[in-house]
């Protein structure tokens, strides 16, 4: 089973460096917004959150909270790609990571968990502040993507409460990327109004759909069954490293020795955080996006 793991992170991260060969004609936010327009026709299609048999109805309250899950959604990858248009994909993965950790340790007054602070505040420094070259415009995205990343996290915590998790995802998706068309596509066609007119590039917002959001996602749900979440935290500590790996083979980027010692000690603080939770008995509340 964490072979799937392994595939769908993979594909997470192929995804990602397509949207890095598309900033050469495309602006980052459009991709971003492609993805989720991907993401959610694929989710649509697969759910059908329309069919109520066997669900919950849809209320008033579930679609507010829905749009509001899908618009910090998109909000947290517009930040996660312009991030990674500035800065290596590794990198900007091990800053955006500092999210999920802080919500893991928030409120809580255990020795393991102010190791994790710690770990991947020494990270960050060492993949933002002893290079001198480093974008900080970059940094500042990926560090804006691991706040959102934080206010998916409890989001998606509510509306997974509520049995709602992935429905709320593609209705959320759907109703954002609606809503924020108009502005996003304004912002595109003052560039170079003709991307938007080559079906390749709405093909490929659909590929990144698929490859970054829903198969992840369909892999993942059968680790979850098998090996529970508390261990599934722990194997969210290699995200990193494989992006890092996809940043390398894919778009060229070679870590220098910083680089790689500030991802290991963001995966090693993911690693502590997810045996502090386990540890606790709870949950670390960690979501893959």
């Amino acid at each position: 089973m964490p072979l799937f793991f392994v595939v769908g992170a993979v594909s997470q991260y192929v995804g990602a460096a397509i949207g890095v060969w598309l900033f050469a004609t495309t602006e980052p936010a459009t991709v971003a917004w492609l993805r989720a327009m991907g993401a959610a026709v694929v989710l649509l299609a697969w759910r059908r959150p329309w069919n109520g048999r066997g669900r919950r109805p849809w209320t008033r309250r579930g679609v507010g909270a829905a749009a509001a899950f899908g618009a910090v959604t998109l909000a947290m990858n517009i930040a996660f790609y312009e991030s990674i248009a500035r800065i290596p994909l590794g990198t900007a993965v091990a800053i955006e990571f500092t999210g999920p950790v802080a919500v893991a340790v928030l409120g809580s007054r255990r020795p393991l968990d102010y190791a994790a602070v710690g770990l991947v505040g020494a990270g960050v420094y060492l993949l933002a502040g002893v290079q001198a070259d480093v974008d900080a415009v970059g940094v500042a995205f990926a560090l804006l993507a691991a706040a959102l990343w934080a206010g998916y996290i409890v989001l998606g915590k509510r509306v997974a409460d509520a049995g709602t998790g992935l429905d709320s995802l593609a209705v959320g998706m759907a109703v954002a990327a609606a809503v924020s068309a108009p502005v996003l596509l304004a912002m595109q066609s003052a560039v170079d109004v003709s991307v938007l007119a080559e079906p390749r590039t709405w093909l490929w917002g659909a590929g990144i759909g698929l490859l970054s959001s829903a198969i992840p996602y369909a892999l993942d749900q059968p680790v979850l069954a098998t090996i529970g979440r508390a261990r599934f935290a722990l194997l969210l500590a290699l995200l990193p490293a494989t992006a890092a790996v996809v940043g390398a083979v894919a778009l060229a980027q070679r870590p220098t020795v910083a680089e790689v010692a500030g991802i290991g000690a963001v995966m090693a603080a993911l690693a502590v955080s997810a045996r502090a939770a386990r540890g606790g008995g709870g949950d670390d509340g960690t979501i893959e996006p």
